[in-house]
């Protein structure tokens, strides 16, 4: 089963998810942003969550910018996703926790 994780190489959960899942492909939103078909995938898994509201991005952005839609934010600015995204064959997980780390076999 296919398993990948979507985020960025200097992120620290994405290192840490990514050393515990030593079998996964690493995809880098950074260097290769998510496809329309990802965000719209992604967005319909976790809607308005997946957008980091915590982030550097996020406070750096107007007001106007804010009020743009998820997909639009995300195309525009892929570090704004929170991260890591996982997907395991059709399932998706947002984010390292532990009922994500349970949920993949990791504790």
């Amino acid at each position: 089963m296919t398993l990948t994780i979507y985020g960025i190489k200097t992120c620290d959960t994405c290192r840490k998810a990514l050393k515990s899942l030593v079998e996964a492909e690493f995809h880098d939103v950074r260097t290769t942003p998510l496809s329309a078909d990802e965000r719209a995938r992604f967005l319909a898994a976790f809607g308005d969550s997946l957008i980091n509201r915590a982030s550097t991005t996020w406070r750096n952005l107007s007001e106007a910018e804010r009020a743009d839609s998820a997909d639009t934010l995300l195309a525009q600015y892929p570090t704004l996703m929170k991260r890591p995204v996982i997907q395991k064959g059709d399932a998706l997980y947002l984010g390292w926790k532990a009922d994500v780390q349970q949920a993949l076999g990791v504790l």
